[in-house]
Formats: C-alpha cells, sequence, structure tokens
C-alpha cells in the first residue's frame, strides 16, 4: 500500500483547477455565443461520423428545499415544488433546440442528473424528464446513468422507481456523519437514514453506489472525522468522492453563514486526509485519482487499472471521451473544440428561451495549443503518464521544444517522486498519484500567467 507523509501532503497545499476541462471554466467568455454553440453542433451533426459517436448528457436541477452552508452549486432554494414543472417544460424546449440543430436520435452512452437536488423533482416529474429525453436521443443499454442524491429527499420506494427508470448509479451527498458537523453546515442526516438508503439501493439492483465526503468543514477534527471514516468503512460504498472543502464566502453567499473561527486549520485538514488516505487504502479500495477511491470490483477501479480511464465535467468516466450536451441553467457543455455555458440565473435562461434562443451566455472556441495542452494534461489526469510520441505525431510539434518551460518546472516535482521523466516521456509515480493536480498544473498556459490560484480548492 503506497503512503503519503504528511510532510509532502503540506508541501504541495496549493490552489488549483480540477480539471474536469482544460481550459478551465473560469477561461470563458462571453464573446462566444449561442450562435457559436450552434454552430458547433451543426458542424457536428454534419460530421461523417457523428451517427457512430456517443454523446454524454448533463441535465442540471437547481431546486433544494434547505440551503447547505458549504455549497458552491447553482441552486435556488424553494419549497414551491410546483416550479419543477415550469422548468420541465423549458428544458423541453431547450432539447428540441439542440436537436434542430445535432439531429434526432444521437446515441447517449452517459447521463447525469445534478444540482440541486435532483430528487426535488417529483416521482411522475423525473419520468416525465427521462420519457422526453428518451425520445430525442437513444439511450444505450450498456450505458452509465446516473444520479445525485439528498438523502433526505428519498425512501426505498424512491429509490425503486429511479431505478425503473433507467438510472443505475447513484450518489448520496453525505460530507459528515457528525451531528455537530452538520449542524454547522445546516444539513442533518442520521448515519442509519443513509446506511438503510444504500442497502435499499443495492437491493433494487443499482450497479454502483457512490459516497461524497469533505474535510476541513466547521467544527470537524481528525478525532471527530475518524469515526466518520469508520462508518463509511462499515457502509462500503462502491464509490468514494473525498473533498477539500474551500471556504470562498465572497463568491459564495451561503458560506458566509459559517463561522470562520470554528473552520479547522491547515495540520488539522492535513492529518483528515492523511488519515482517510489510510483508512480508505487500508480498506481496500483504490485511489482512482483526484480524490476518488473505489472498489477494485467497480467499473471505475477496472477502468484505471485497464488505462481506459477519462475525465469529464461530472469528474471520473469508463465512458469513452466524447461530446456533452448539457442542459439546464447554468450547465456547462463541450461539443468538439468547444466548450460552452448556460445562462446562470433562472429568469435569464427562461427569456433566452423564450425568445427562442438557446441559452448560451459564455464560452469558449478551443486554439489548437489549448487542445495539446488538453491532451497532455487529460493523459496525465487519467493514464498518469504522457508519451512524447504520442504528442509529436498528433499535433506535429516537438514536445521537448514546445514544452522546454514546463519540463524544467517538472524537475522539482521529479526531485519529490512524484514524477518520473526520460527520453520518452512523463510517468507519475504510484505517490504521485495523489498530486496528479500539481502535475497537471504545470502544462496550465492560464495558469502559469496568472499566479491568483484563490479562486480555486486547495489540492488537499
Amino acid at each position: 500500500m503506497t503512503t503519503v507523509s504528511p510532510d509532502l501532503l503540506r508541501k504541495f497545499d496549493i490552489p488549483g483547477p480540477r480539471y474536469t476541462s482544460y481550459p478551465t471554466a473560469d477561461r470563458f467568455v462571453e464573446a462566444f455565443s449561442a450562435t457559436d454553440y450552434g454552430q458547433a453542433l451543426a458542424q457536428r451533426s454534419a460530421g461523417p461520423a457523428s451517427l457512430a459517436q456517443p454523446l454524454s448528457l448533463y441535465v442540471h436541477i437547481p431546486f433544494c428545499e434547505s440551503l447547505c452552508y458549504y455549497c458552491a452549486c447553482n441552486k435556488i432554494i424553494t419549497k414551491h415544488h410546483e416550479r419543477a414543472a415550469t422548468y420541465l417544460r423549458y428544458l423541453g424546449r431547450e432539447v428540441e433546440l439542440n436537436i434542430a440543430q445535432l439531429g434526432p436520435g444521437r446515441g447517449v452512452t452517459q447521463l447525469h442528473l445534478g444540482g440541486g437536488s435532483p430528487t426535488f423533482l417529483s416521482d411522475a416529474e423525473l419520468g416525465e424528464l427521462m420519457s422526453m429525453l428518451k425520445r430525442h436521443f437513444v439511450l444505450a443499454p450498456e450505458g452509465e446513468y446516473s444520479i445525485e442524491i439528498d438523502p433526505r429527499t428519498v425512501d426505498g420506494a424512491r429509490l425503486a422507481v429511479l431505478a425503473e427508470l433507467g438510472f443505475n448509479r447513484i450518489s448520496f451527498g453525505v460530507q459528515d456523519f457528525d451531528t455537530d458537523v452538520q449542524k454547522a453546515v445546516h444539513r442533518v442526516q442520521p448515519f442509519e437514514q443513509v446506511r438503510e438508503l444504500m442497502q435499499q439501493a443495492r437491493a433494487v439492483g443499482f450497479d454502483s453506489v457512490n459516497v461524497d465526503l469533505i474535510y476541513g468543514l466547521p467544527r470537524q477534527t481528525p478525532a471527530s472525522f475518524a469515526r466518520t471514516l469508520t462508518q463509511v468503512q462499515q457502509l462500503r460504498p462502491d464509490r468514494i468522492a473525498l473533498y477539500a472543502y474551500a471556504h470562498l464566502p465572497e463568491r459564495f453567499k451561503p458560506q458566509r453563514r459559517i463561522v470562520p473561527a470554528e473552520l479547522p486549520g491547515g495540520a488539522a485538514k492535513v492529518a483528515m486526509l492523511s488519515q482517510s488516505l489510510l483508512a480508505f487504502l487500508g480498506a481496500g479500495y483504490v485511489y482512482v485519482g483526484m480524490d476518488h477511491f473505489a472498489l477494485p470490483t467497480d467499473a471505475l477501479a477496472v477502468a484505471k487499472r485497464q488505462g481506459r480511464l477519462h475525465r469529464n465535467f461530472q469528474g471520473y468516466s469508463t465512458q469513452p471521451d466524447c461530446d456533452l450536451v448539457a442542459l439546464g441553467v447554468s450547465a456547462i457543455g463541450r461539443i468538439g473544440a468547444t466548450y460552452s455555458q448556460n445562462a446562470k440565473t433562472l429568469e435569464e435562461y427562461c427569456d433566452h428561451l423564450d425568445q427562442g434562443r438557446l441559452p448560451v451566455v459564455r464560452g469558449l472556441a478551443l486554439s489548437r495549443d489549448d487542445l495539446a495542452r488538453r491532451a497532455v494534461i487529460m493523459a496525465l489526469m487519467c493514464q498518469g503518464q504522457v508519451l512524447f510520441e504520442t504528442i509529436e505525431q498528433a499535433w506535429l510539434l516537438d514536445f521537448r521544444h514546445y514544452f522546454a518551460a514546463e519540463l524544467t518546472q517538472l524537475q522539482e516535482l521529479a526531485e519529490a517522486g512524484l514524477v518520473r521523466l526520460d527520453d520518452t516521456g512523463i510517468e507519475v509515480t504510484a505517490s504521485g498519484w495523489f498530486f496528479v493536480r500539481a502535475v497537471a498544473m504545470v502544462f496550465d498556459r492560464y495558469l502559469q500567467a496568472d499566479r491568483n490560484r484563490a479562486k480555486f480548492s486547495r489540492i488537499i
């Protein structure tokens, strides 16, 4: 079992992107419009292999009944469930506008419902949403269809409905089981409730059950978090996502309700991360990368073992790298060499659709340099290695010359034992996997030019 010293964790405790895309979403510009996005859809539709290339779908459901103080997601807090019906009508309009450019019957191998709380929708509304998607797209029988769950909004009967609708992967937002921590972040959900729901999820046939955890929350201590880790080990989910809390109250208003004096210090956070690594690796989990763990039999761990790991806006995936059609307020998608983002407010989103326009308000058309660097960063993040010859042949460049400055910067990481460099390429070491984001950051041209990293979460 590979271990990581607290000293190494402290040394590389630096802010940086999570690289669900490159360039990252903070680089999007308003000069990229709905017209540009429509053209990208049309070009994909006209391509000779368009029917054979699968799509990924993301649907953002922004509504939540209750505010979680740590949350940095785009959400709308409301108890008025009738708003969901109106939102579904607008989603239907957005799908139709996409299909008008893309063409009907495109194959889909991955679907993810995120938020907010997708289970804010009633069973009937979720059924309506899935029926609408199936009318316009062809969902492959072997695909991954996942939904994020607020445990406070579901029971066994609802989980059975989700399975019947075609969802085969489920993610529970847990964060922490300690009662004091839950009160401090305004999200109280007993361990017993989550345990029962996970048992029911397995009983109705979900292929994979994920649990989200956050360390660095108010009132957390290494001792309290150790108890949560023990409880998670008892649940034994197929996957675990372990995130570091980023306290950015100037950007995310809900975080202003968190008492800064109650946040754990850097040493405590290092201790919590260190004990998490020991606990999960000791329990037989595979460290997939970027704070993600999976049981050896889970498809994500198998994909990493076989070199088939991919990464998109939802994180690591077993599905081949493909275009992503993103639906709903603030949703981010990718078509070809472009990224796009929908309007961030519900009012603006609906206004665009009322005028018969796609609700895209910003995005980016990638340059050749962006594409080459994306290939390098994703190879590091997913396969843990970059072969110079592969990049040179794909992008017609001399790797050692083109990335001379980056290779010089990598020497420090090589001396720390995080990467190995030779004449053929770059390889992330076993301990380097825990800091793969720091390795990828070296090739981020935008980040190297902009040293203001306060807007990003820290690596730990």
